[in-house]
Formats: structure tokens, C-alpha cells, sequence
């Protein structure tokens, strides 16, 4: 089961019928989220893979995983607050069993992403789960 955010949004998902409903909600969650600060949009937490610029800065308390992200591209950056409900919270041993592309289904995103950005997703999740596991 995942995080009670992220079951927040599959019920948010569940009363819009048409994608592009769907897609502003994403983009509207995006804009919600803190911005990263400039000093931590460095190399080291830039996300190979993805097309546009993402950042993904993992902070570890007491064997908890949370993170803050930043994109410069409005879709992604939505992206990035879907996974944030995800994970962020989760002890870092459960990160790695979240079947992603299963919760990602449930909201009917896999099948409406571009190619270049299910890859960014998929480089994205997989960052996620490499700092829990480097972090547990």
C-alpha cells in the first residue's frame, strides 16, 4: 500500500475523467511544491536520464527517506511531487519494495507520458531508490 498522500491523489485522480484534467492536477501539484534551493541544483543531485533539468536532493532522518526536487519543465516537475508523495517518509528499507510503475498505473500516468518522459521518470525513480539504498 502506499503512502496516504499518494492515496490522496489516486482519489483525486479517480473523479477526473478526461487526461488533461489529469495533467493540470499534475502540473497544479507541481506548482505547490517548494522550490530546491540554487545551492543544492548541483551535479551531484542533477538526475541523468531525464530531458529536461532535475534535481533530486535526498534528506535522511533517523532511517526516514525524504527528498525535495526541482525541474525546469512544468509536467516534471508535477512528476517529481507525485513521487515525493511516494516516498517521502517512507523508512529507507520499504523505498526500494514500492513498485512504482504499479502506483503510477493506478493513476492512469504511464499510458499518457511521452516516451522521453516515462525514460525520466524511470531515471528518476531509480535515483530514488540508489540514495535510500546508499543511505541504508
Amino acid at each position: 500500500m502506499a503512502q496516504a498522500a499518494f492515496e490522496d491523489v489516486v482519489a483525486d485522480f479517480e473523479f477526473l475523467d478526461e487526461w488533461e484534467d489529469r495533467y493540470r492536477m499534475v502540473v497544479e501539484l507541481g506548482k505547490a511544491m517548494p522550490a530546491l534551493e540554487e545551492e543544492l541544483r548541483v551535479p551531484a543531485t542533477k538526475v541523468d536520464g531525464c530531458a529536461s533539468q532535475v534535481w533530486l536532493h535526498p534528506r535522511i532522518s533517523e532511517g526516514v527517506f525524504h527528498f525535495a526536487g526541482e525541474s525546469d519543465a512544468m509536467i516534471v516537475r508535477g512528476l517529481i511531487a507525485v513521487l515525493h508523495r511516494l516516498y517521502d517518509g517512507l523508512p529507507l528499507a520499504e523505498v526500494g519494495r514500492v513498485d512504482a510503475r504499479a502506483e503510477f498505473a493506478r493513476l492512469g500516468l504511464t499510458d499518457h507520458l511521452s516516451a522521453q518522459r516515462s525514460n525520466g521518470l524511470r531515471a528518476m525513480i531509480e535515483r530514488i531508490r540508489l540514495l535510500a539504498a546508499d543511505a541504508a
